[in-house]
């Protein structure tokens, strides 16, 4: 037997054995690590029910739904209902809306968290510092239907915020009935809502730099603002990476419940966004295969906007901060 024919005849026993290796290797550790593997099963089995299982659904997209005939007896339909999403009048509008109140709150959601970790870790004050973090974590507890109702109390003809206008001069009028208030009043109650709640992330993430390195730098004559920038901020980089390329993966994602909420026939234009136009297709008109269309299509390009900053992260700085 020549050597070729050697290399040929041990190849498949080696990729046998290491096989079975890998097995025998996941046997004892199931069995030494058994209860651990016992509390991550609810997890496991939320996110195979909760979020994989119902992707096979996504079907229907392609397909007549119908629900006599089921999933499987429905026809298909081919890319019909992507076409006529595409081609509708109000394709521009909710692409619009869902991509400018993403944006609007990235650029002043995202770091609020940030600058209020940095802000409560200057506090020296133990007492004060605990009341702050209580005051800042409440609103995220408060219901989406409470926080709304405030809001349309607050905003009417006769809300708070309409007699703090009218004692600087103002005139009383309803701000949610103006389409370019809208915006602003959705972005500034979601920051008071999840600021504190979000800063919970960064504050963990400060415990983790060396107070060494801030003892050196006072030494060197470093102030409160230098070594904030030159250490804190640094020091807690990888995380602000890892929660941006999360929140780029959910930058068409827009609740819907509070939008409902929030929004009347005065400011559709400028509040109609992805998930209530699919509400109303899937819920309300029961037009299950189009809303089924619009829904993977935002899955779609929140899956692209994930890979792609996830690629931005890995060819910017050091290269190393990044999910893959």
């Amino acid at each position: 037997m020549n050597q070729t024919q050697q290399i040929a005849t041990i190849k498949p026993a080696a990729g046998k054995s290491s096989r079975s290796g890998f097995w025998k290797r996941l046997g004892k550790d199931l069995v030494r690590n058994r209860y651990i593997y016992l509390m991550a099963l609810p997890a496991l089995l939320y996110y195979i029910i909760y979020h994989y299982w119902p992707m096979y659904g996504s079907i229907i997209a392609f397909k007549d739904f119908s629900p006599t005939l089921g999933i499987l007896g429905s026809p298909w339909a081919g890319l019909k209902y992507f076409e006529q999403f595409f081609s509708s009048i109000y394709f521009g509008r909710i692409l619009r809306n869902t991509l400018l109140i993403s944006l609007y709150s990235i650029i002043w959601s995202f770091p609020a968290p940030i600058l209020l970790a940095l802000l409560m870790n200057e506090i020296r004050s133990e007492m004060f510092k605990r009341t702050v973090q209580t005051v800042t974590y409440l609103p995220h507890f408060i219901s989406t239907v409470i926080i709304c109702g405030m809001l349309v109390d607050f905003t009417s003809m006769r809300g708070l915020f309409s007699y703090i206008i009218e004692l600087f001069g103002g005139q009383a009028q309803n701000l949610l009935m103006k389409p370019d208030l809208f915006r602003p009043i959705y972005i500034i109650s979601g920051i008071w809502q999840e600021v504190g709640w979000g800063s919970i992330i960064y504050l963990a993430a400060l415990t983790g730099i060396d107070n060494s390195l801030y003892e050196a730098a006072r030494i060197d004559g470093a102030g409160r603002f230098q070594q904030m920038v030159h250490i804190t901020l640094p020091g807690i980089s990888p995380t602000i990476i890892i929660m941006l390329i999360l929140r780029m993966g959910q930058v068409m994602n827009v609740g819907f419940e509070k939008v409902m909420l929030l929004y009347n026939a005065a400011t559709y234009e400028v509040a109609d966004v992805i998930s209530t136009f699919v509400y109303r297709k899937g819920i309300i008109e029961a037009s299950y295969s189009y809303s089924a269309a619009v829904g993977l299509f935002n899955s779609v390009i929140n899956f692209a906007m994930i890979i792609f900053a996830n690629w931005i992260s890995r060819h910017v700085g050091d290269g190393e901060t990044s999910f893959w």
